[in-house]
């Protein structure tokens, strides 16, 4: 990603500034500079201008799908949802790249409280000077940005998941925030579609894990149920040498079913929105399967061999949302 000019947003020290004092332990030597320099927290907050390029270009350079995606929003909320990403990417970024558990949740706790100051008006971070105008002005509440850095705090502590109501605990944090944000900039707050957007977020997280068995475990992670390892005989072992067993890829064919079925449950949201969240929803939504469909062509074998969708598929996945889109 480009910098931003060192003149416009200068990388936090080790001072007191607006009464809150910047902590410049461990978490500064070990944590901001394993992450991209503008990431770091500013003394001096920049202006609203500069923030949402800072925004802007986080979302359209560090993301793909969220570029893609961009196109289809409605003019006048596109740089709100480039506030909110700009959000949930570095978020993820403080708990997934620092590469020190203790490091990682130090900087979790300095980001939430520029969450806590993006509240009071008084934020020092790109982000969040952007993302108190979306805030202010579409009344979004604390709670769905604060749930996804618990998410990014579990990470750091817990790497196994006993049974599957606890793996869908997780995604309440990790995953079915980010659809509940969409939903309040988009104007929706009401709870039968969070519902919906609940079960999609979490079919996306589901079919994200089910994808990088393999990543995951190189990063100390395992996030299939215990309980399910156990009752069809697959152990640790043979995840940590990939082994594709038949027992592994029966258990992964009942992970790829399971996922399909919560991507069912919340199909109908895109029957309850505009038309132009609908089809981003479709996009989303219809890429996650397709995710489930390359795993069912590799015969459920996905350790070792990352699933992946084809480039002409995505096209077309692309194809037809803009089609929907024009029509």
């Amino acid at each position: 990603m480009k910098q931003l000019p060192s003149s416009e947003v200068k990388p936090m020290s080790s001072v007191a500034t607006h009464g809150r004092e910047v902590e410049s332990g461990s978490a500064d030597l070990t944590g901001w500079r394993n992450l991209p320099p503008e990431y770091a927290i500013p003394e001096h907050a920049p202006a609203l201008a500069v923030a949402q390029e800072y925004c802007r270009r986080l979302a359209r350079t560090h993301y793909e799908n969220f570029s893609v995606a961009s196109w289809f929003l409605p003019g006048s909320l596109r740089q709100h949802f480039f506030n909110v990403y700009a959000y949930c990417r570095i978020s993820d970024d403080l708990g997934d790249e620092v590469g020190d558990a203790g490091a990682s949740l130090e900087l979790l706790d300095q980001w939430e409280r520029e969450l806590d100051a993006c509240y009071e008006a008084s934020p020092r971070h790109p982000v969040f000077v952007a993302l108190a105008e979306t805030v202010s002005s579409l009344n979004i509440p604390k709670a769905p940005f604060a749930d996804l850095l618990k998410a990014f705090r579990q990470d750091q502590r817990v790497t196994r998941y006993e049974t599957f109501d606890d793996l869908l605990g997780y995604c309440r944090y990790s995953a079915n925030p980010v659809g509940r944000l969409v939903l309040y900039v988009c104007g929706y707050r009401d709870a039968e579609r969070q519902q919906l957007s609940d079960f999609t977020c979490t079919a996306l997280q589901l079919a994200n894990f089910w994808q990088d068995v393999t990543m995951d475990w190189a990063k100390g992670r395992l996030y299939l149920p215990l309980e399910d390892l156990r009752k069809c005989g697959v152990s640790e072992a043979d995840i940590a040498s990939q082994k594709n067993t038949p027992a592994f890829c029966q258990m992964m064919r009942f992970q790829v079913d399971r996922a399909r079925d919560w991507f069912q449950q919340g199909l109908p949201l895109a029957g309850k929105v505009d038309k132009e969240l609908a089809v981003d929803i479709g996009l989303f939504s219809r890429g996650g399967l397709e995710v489930l469909n390359a795993i069912k062509r590799q015969k459920f074998a996905v350790l070792g061999r990352r699933p992946a969708i084809s480039k002409p598929r995505k096209l077309a996945l692309v194809a037809r949302a803009a089609l929907r889109k024009f029509l």
